[in-house]
């Protein structure tokens, strides 16, 4: 009995290695494998193909008999999986094979032919979509939890006066629930792009095959319906080679780690002594390995930094499409480490600012000294002028000298004597004081979407019914 060359049972560990006569080099085993990041697509790999299996057997493909052993075996490779007992082998390249590899020593040939009418093409673009979708379920609900904590933020400080900037100079006073209102509407809209994202991810490529389509009689709508897909990708070449989902995401994880950066960038600089404004929960912060006195915003810091990671696999994403013919390329092996940690990222970050905002202490006193040193009520003074007749640009110049002689006296504008107000406008009156105070100008801006704190109240009580 003859024995098979050393080189023939090397190949034979590869699914598709009878045409070549010798075994791949093991440094391109290292290089070429995928199965140590993409073992985590495990259980959309076991669903996708319980739902093949399943169609396989119903349109007469594969026997009732085949599909009860393939069943069987996969309910044993997930078990094995999720106990930690499976051994995942670097010379079965990926997550697919090893699968298919330890159903078969389960099942036998049954085994093989579940590998029927599909390619290891559209088998990842299929397990790609269905963790992705999953995982934009659950970061969907962590944007709901950091909205519902910022409301909570809000709600407690609706009342409190801090400076509104811009050019990072005090422009006009504003509640700080309203400014806590402004990150919530960023998330909303974060939410609403992932759910967008989520309809153009959760279309079946499977039954595309390696990029032609099979000639076996598939019912793909089949299939997509078992996996709770809206869809099929119409079109076999672009179903293989399509990585726009995952591009999109990323854009959407980009724009919501910016705006984690920009409250990010406030918080750090509100908890800095030139501001003083908030306190972060020590538990959220780090100290000095010299300087005792030292308490860190790590969070919010290290926040900042991830985003430039996430836009980063944003940008190598996009490269990694941008040369690629159709169809299916080597290449896309690439888009998963990216695409993992931008979900990884995202999550972790959602979550851990979800808990920070509960232990965000607000310093109403200096919020509201800041808010004075600024001359942060110029503009009702405009605005008052403007009521009582002027012009709004005659108004502006008026108040311009106003503030100008409230500067050389080192006092606000609500200081200054009736009498020196009137010396720059004779139409004022006493009742300018009503508009100069910082309560004042907050609650005049009584309109929808406005600073006052009713309109603050109110918006909560939008957001919280929306969330539900």
């Amino acid at each position: 009995m003859s024995k098979t060359p050393k080189n023939q049972l090397d190949r034979k560990s590869q699914a598709w290695s009878a045409l070549f006569s010798e075994p791949m080099s093991d440094l391109v085993k290292r290089y070429t494998a995928s199965v140590f990041f993409d073992k985590r697509l495990w259980r959309a790999d076991i669903a996708g193909s319980l739902a093949h299996a399943d169609m396989l057997a119903k349109q007469g493909i594969i026997s009732t008999q085949d599909h009860a052993a393939i069943e069987k075996g996969l309910a044993q490779v997930a078990q094995e999986i999720d106990s930690g007992k499976f051994e995942w082998k670097l010379d079965l390249e990926d997550v697919h094979l090893n699968i298919e590899a330890r159903l078969t020593q389960l099942a036998g040939d049954a085994g093989k032919r579940l590998h029927t009418g599909r390619s290891r093409n559209d088998q990842v673009a299929t397990d790609v979509r269905l963790w992705l979708r999953d995982e934009i379920d659950l970061i969907l609900a962590l944007l709901g939890d950091l909205q519902r904590a910022l409301l909570g933020l809000a709600e407690r400080n609706a009342d409190v006066i801090m400076p509104g900037f811009t050019h990072l100079q005090v422009a006009q006073p504003v509640s700080f629930g309203h400014h806590m209102l402004a990150y919530v509407e960023m998330f909303g809209r974060d939410a609403e792009r992932m759910t967008d994202v989520r309809r153009r991810v959760n279309r079946l490529p499977l039954g595309a095959a390696a990029l032609a389509g099979t000639s076996y009689p598939l019912d793909r709508e089949q299939v997509a319906g078992a996996l709770g897909m809206e869809g099929v990708c119409q079109n076999s070449i672009d179903a293989v080679s399509d990585r726009d989902f995952a591009i999109e995401f990323a854009a959407a994880a980009s724009l919501a780690m910016i705006h984690i950066s920009r409250l990010s960038e406030e918080l750090v600089l509100w908890m800095s002594q030139s501001f003083g404004f908030i306190d972060i929960a020590d538990r959220f912060c780090t100290g000095s390995s010299i300087m005792p006195q030292k308490k860190n915003p790590d969070v919010p810091e290290l926040a900042r930094g991830k985003t430039g990671r996430v836009v980063g696999h944003l940008m190598g994403l996009i490269t990694l499409m941008k040369g690629q013919p159709l169809a299916y390329n080597k290449d896309n092996q690439e888009d998963k480490e990216p695409l993992f940690d931008t979900v990884d990222t995202l999550k972790d970050t959602l979550r851990i600012f979800a808990e920070m905002a509960e232990g965000i202490t607000v310093r109403a006193d200096a919020m509201e000294k800041a808010a004075l040193r600024g001359y942060a009520t110029a503009t009702d003074l405009a605005d008052y002028l403007v009521k009582k007749g002027l012009a709004f640009r005659d108004a502006h110049e008026t108040v311009a000298h106003a503030v100008k002689a409230a500067m050389s006296h080192q006092v606000d504008l609500s200081e200054l004597p009736l009498a020196v107000l009137k010396q720059f406008n004779s139409v004022i009156e006493k009742d300018v004081y009503d508009v100069l105070s910082l309560r004042g100008s907050l609650d005049a801006r009584d309109i929808l979407g406005g600073t006052a704190p009713a309109q603050v109240r109110s918006q909560i009580a939008r957001h919280r019914a929306r969330l539900g």
